[in-house]
């Protein structure tokens, strides 16, 4: 039997369990063969690994709504339950969530919404703007974010396709070395947006995505020559793109088409004699109406606190 320990620390706990522990009754009560324990600012569940998943994933819906929201009815719980038990793939309507912050609710329940002032701007600038730029170091969020709206736009019909790109350039490892293509050679790299994209979206809907390509993702290289319709474009480490590799990247996009870049100014792996397209595209585009740049910082770090400092001593060593 394995185990899984909650942390209930920044919730209120008399909301989580509800009167009575109405709430964690109607938990349990869904879930007989897996034990389910509250004890001090810690849920407990004890079971098998498919069970304990699924547990989890309607008390970080709880937790999410309860950051929001004063109370956690047992309708709510109710609901989540039955959302995660009967998942249709598809986004559930769930009306009592009025926070502006949700983007969407993903694979198994999991609310995503922005977390930061400056995520909430990116997701504003790419509600008004064709092109948008995020800039920031890592950790702020800014490819999970632009994932997400990607997903939200497919799942909304606003557009037919995601297309994800990056640049095949080495951070310290040589590419040569790996066995396969290109694509296979990349792949690996990539594992931050197929991460997130389990998050979103069904894991045999995304297969069938990735199969049929509604859901593309390919090395910036294979982008040449084509012309995208009606797709919702993230490039991902755009630090790493070269002037002519961001210039033949911008003029892919077609009509109705949306596009995202991400990118960390502090880590570019290009060699020393080659320009970054980020900092370019930052210099000549600027002022052109329909592209906007976001800049996300160290008070945007999602990650462990640390992650924040570490940037921080990084930035000031390198002043």
């Amino acid at each position: 039997m394995l185990e899984k320990i909650i942390s209930l620390a920044d919730i209120s706990l008399i909301d989580f369990l509800g009167v009575s522990n109405a709430n964690l009754q109607a938990l349990m009560n869904a879930f007989p063969q897996t034990k389910i324990i509250a004890r001090g600012e810690q849920l407990t569940i004890r079971g098998s690994d498919d069970q304990i998943s699924l547990v989890e994933a309607i008390v970080n819906q709880c937790i999410a709504h309860l950051e929001s929201h004063s109370s956690l009815s047992v309708k709510h719980m109710t609901l989540f339950i039955d959302g995660v038990l009967n998942p249709t793939g598809e986004e559930k309507v769930m009306p009592w969530v009025d926070d502006k912050d949700v983007l969407l609710f993903g694979n198994k329940g999991i609310v995503i919404k922005v977390k930061t002032p400056n995520q909430r701007k990116l997701v504003e600038s790419a509600s008004k703007n064709d092109i948008v730029f995020a800039i920031g170091p890592a950790g702020t969020g800014k490819t999970y974010t632009a994932v997400a709206l990607a997903v939200k736009a497919l799942k909304n019909k606003e557009v037919k396709k995601i297309i994800i790109t990056r640049p095949a350039v080495e951070a310290g490892e040589n590419l040569g070395f790996l066995p396969g293509d290109l694509k296979e050679k990349i792949d690996p790299y990539l594992r931050p947006i197929y991460d997130a994209l389990d998050d979103m979206i069904p894991q045999e809907k995304l297969k069938f995505y990735l199969e049929n390509r509604t859901i593309e993702i390919a090395p910036l290289a294979y982008m040449r020559g084509r012309t995208l319709n009606k797709a919702f474009i993230l490039l991902d480490e755009a630090q790493n793109t070269t002037s002519m590799q961001m210039k033949m990247f911008l003029t892919r996009m077609g009509i109705q088409s949306k596009t995202i870049i991400t990118g960390d100014k502090s880590q570019v792996d290009l060699p020393k004699n080659q320009t970054s397209g980020l900092g370019d595209a930052e210099r000549i585009l600027a002022g052109i109406e329909g592209i906007a740049f976001v800049e996300l910082d160290g008070s945007d770090v999602v990650r462990h606190r640390l992650v924040r400092e570490i940037i921080e001593a990084y930035g000031k060593q390198s002043k």
